[in-house]
């Protein structure tokens, strides 16, 4: 399928890849490399014996690198059709925060009602689709934010309880909200929050890690000294002690599932479904012409931003 491109989502990833330290962008491309995961946009063209989708058609869709463009050719079960509810801005922003928030908290964190979830950044745009999606699954969500700026954020999105770690201690506060500790633990900050998220799981407790953030410079570029200090200090779990405290670790890359269509199907329809009923709130939008995308990157790794930046072409 031929796309044109309305918006396309920006992820921290993509920084990632631009630094040149995203693994599946060097096992699967290799560089030089567009980044980009997502985008909306509209049809224009259909490949030979394809009856699902047509010339005109509103999608969205998820793609191994390279959205940063006006125009994408994906396979056809990679799109979904745009509801009408979904501006294409919002819906180039929503698949990749919407099935990362998914499969942590669901395939992974097999979440049940009456749980107590932490989520790290949660006015983010997966922190802040976790947010939503605990509050859906009836759990009590705590959410942690890095400025006071970004606590009504996470509030509207529906966290029982909002940490602002610039101005409380963060595991004090988080103790009080879980005394047992926690049941489901969402960090994507790496080497900062890595140890204590494990240390204040409950019995039987969950820690679903997705991201390393914080071993990365927030200027954009690699520093290889800090890099290697930050990996000598992310902590190495015990499998004798997971064992004897019935704790688990449990980490993915949603970049190595684009293949698992049955996934991409089954979840992003339910996610539509839950959007389309007003139960899922997209994002908060920031957008760019795609020729800042510079600038969109800066913005994302100040970790000042909120919810989700778009580029438009």
């Amino acid at each position: 399928m031929l796309v044109e491109c309305a918006g396309v989502g920006v992820n921290y990833a993509d920084c990632v890849v631009r630094m040149g330290l995203y693994s599946s962008a060097k096992e699967f491309v290799g560089w030089p490399i567009t980044p980009g995961f997502e985008f909306a946009g509209r049809v224009a063209q259909v490949g030979a014996g394809v009856t699902d989708v047509a010339v005109g058609d509103e999608v969205l869709g998820v793609m191994r690198f390279g959205a940063y463009a006006s125009h994408v050719v994906v396979p056809s079960a990679q799109l979904f059709a745009r509801p009408s509810t979904m501006s294409a801005q919002a819906a180039s922003a929503f698949p990749v925060a919407a099935l990362t928030a998914w499969y942590a908290l669901h395939e992974l964190g097999a979440v049940r009602s009456g749980q107590t979830i932490l989520v790290h950044s949660a006015a983010g745009g997966v922190g802040g689709t976790l947010v939503q999606l605990g509050r859906i699954a009836g759990c009590t969500v705590v959410g942690v934010v890095g400025h006071s700026s970004k606590v009504d954020a996470a509030r509207q999105l529906g966290a029982t309880h909002v940490i602002d770690k610039s101005s409380e201690d963060l595991w004090t506060v988080a103790k009080k909200h879980a005394p047992k500790g926690f049941d489901i633990v969402l960090d994507a900050n790496g080497v900062e929050t890595l140890g204590k998220s494990y240390a204040h799981m409950a019995p039987e407790g969950r820690l679903i890690v997705y991201g390393f953030h914080t071993m990365l410079s927030k200027t954009g570029r690699r520093n290889w000294l800090a890099l290697a200090w930050n990996f000598l200090r992310t902590p190495r779990f015990n499998a004798i002690d997971m064992t004897n405290t019935n704790r688990s670790v449990l980490a993915f890359n949603l970049s190595y599932l684009f293949e698992r269509t049955d996934f991409l199907r089954s979840a992003l329809t339910e996610l539509l479904a839950l959007q389309e009923s007003g139960q899922l709130q997209t994002p908060t939008l920031t957008t760019y012409p795609l020729e800042r995308v510079a600038d969109a990157h800066r913005d994302l790794e100040s970790a000042r931003t909120i919810g989700k930046l778009v580029l438009e072409p």
